[in-house]
């Protein structure tokens, strides 16, 4: 078992433990053009001073120090060149000013994020490290940090991450018109990949036929066009009319390659739902053609992958801590991977949801379908592949995928992917505009180091 924490786990909350942490709430009573209060006894390292105030938020001497030697070991590791020491310093500086004001902003907001939903959060850390909460309090101080102050920068993060959410959402607008265009750039882009099984009757003009000939085989196709109009079989009528090798077939092509197809034919059927006729006669070099669309099969920008998993689930009571009901889920894991249990019994005797009759079988999900603390471990697991305990607002959960498979996406489905694509793409530009008018906003104050 692992006795250290995983820096991926913990990107984010390390970033603020060790760079971004904020002085407790009681102490930040700064007001514009007066120090805080608490000031003297918050800035309690040898050498340290208060570098700013931003409106009711503090950033030291030593924060600064801090960051500016994680943005040196970060340059080093990727092997990239650091501004000139004081730009670089100005531009630390002004990373924590954003975050104080951001923090302010969240605060005004009136976001609230309650002690359950801390626990929650603290718990998945842990169980994503295979830590108990014990080992994880230990790590923290041999980092310097007691619980309560982490769970102080893990609330933090949230409000922020809750206010940002809200508010650069509500500033992204997504028309009809861009989710067409997107969704048309992304059918060019995955052209080859796209295969459609077409059907077709044929009734076939010959080279230099004379006008009286092309008229009599147009009112033949058109007499065969009109019967399948009329919901007439497409391929008994392809059987009787049709003059192309495969009539028996009842004039199916199989599914090929659209850059294996005529344009004139992906022209006509490219706008057809699968099992539609094509809306009029088509004529080509070699005839003319009544065009059915029996399949598309989507490029894989047009298909997702759904997940079939099972889960049992408990919840902490009185009488079960977080940390019991993690370790009897990790009990029932070992138990499962030696084959002394079968995980859908465990699940029938002990899961406490809907899905415990059936072994806690959740049926087909798509993306999204799930929290994201289920999903983020249930996404990296092979078929048949267990988790660790994992902690979400409904308790925790052992998880195991039973398969995967890949299905195209219907019209709905198709047109909420590309809105998400398109927020996602305008989210950066949103969140950049966000920023820069909530630091706008904010009193700063910056200070010069004691004499």
């Amino acid at each position: 078992m692992k006795t250290a924490l995983n820096p991926t786990a913990l990107a984010a909350l390390a970033a603020l433990a060790a760079c971004c942490a904020v002085l407790p709430v009681g102490a930040q009573t700064a007001r514009p053009g007066a120090a805080p209060a608490a000031a003297a006894a918050a800035v309690q390292r040898q050498g340290d001073h208060i570098a700013a105030v931003v409106n009711q938020e503090l950033v030291t001497a030593f924060e600064v120090t801090q960051r500016l030697e994680r943005a040196r070991a970060d340059a080093q590791r990727a092997n990239q060149r650091l501004p000139p020491e004081p730009e670089l310093r100005r531009q630390v500086l002004e990373s924590l000013i954003e975050d104080r004001a951001l923090l302010s902003h969240a605060r005004d907001a009136g976001v609230r994020v309650d002690d359950g939903e801390i626990d929650r959060a603290v718990a998945s850390i842990a169980a994503q490290n295979q830590i108990t909460l014990a080992q994880m309090r230990a790590q923290l101080a041999r980092d310097g940090m007691d619980m309560t102050r982490f769970r102080t920068n893990v609330r933090d993060q949230m409000l922020v991450e809750r206010v940002r959410e809200r508010e650069v959402a509500q500033r992204i607008r997504i028309t009809d018109a861009e989710i067409d265009e997107f969704i048309e750039q992304q059918r060019g882009a995955a052209a080859g990949e796209v295969q459609y099984n077409i059907a077709q009757i044929l009734v076939t003009v010959p080279d230099n036929a004379s006008e009286a000939v092309v008229a009599e085989r147009r009112a033949r196709a058109e007499a065969a066009f009109a019967r399948v109009r009329a919901g007439e079989d497409f391929a008994a009528v392809a059987r009787s009319v049709s003059e192309d090798a495969n009539k028996a077939q009842g004039g199916e092509i199989g599914l090929k390659p659209a850059d294996r197809l005529p344009d004139v034919f992906l022209e006509a059927v490219r706008p057809l739902a699968s099992g539609s006729v094509a809306p009029s006669l088509l004529r080509s070099g070699a005839g003319f053609h009544v065009l059915k669309l029996i399949e598309r099969s989507e490029g894989s920008a047009f298909r997702i992958t759904q997940t079939r998993a099972r889960h049992i689930l408990l919840r902490p009571s009185p009488q079960a801590s977080a940390e019991a009901v993690q370790a009897r889920l990790a009990d029932f894991k070992r138990q499962i991977e030696s084959g002394a249990r079968r995980f859908e019994d465990l699940a029938r005797e002990h899961s406490l949801d809907g899905s415990a009759a059936g072994g806690g079988d959740l049926g087909w999900a798509a993306p999204g379908q799930f929290v994201p603390e289920f999903e983020a471990a249930l996404n990296p697991l092979p078929i048949g592949g267990l988790s660790a305990p994992v902690t979400s607002r409904f308790g925790v959960h052992l998880i195991q995928v039973i398969e995967r498979r890949s299905v195209a996406l219907d019209a709905k489905q198709l047109r909420d992917q590309a809105r998400a694509a398109l927020r996602e793409r305008k989210f950066e530009t949103a969140y950049a505009e966000w920023v820069r008018e909530v630091r706008d906003r904010a009193y700063v104050e910056l200070r010069e180091a004691p004499l």
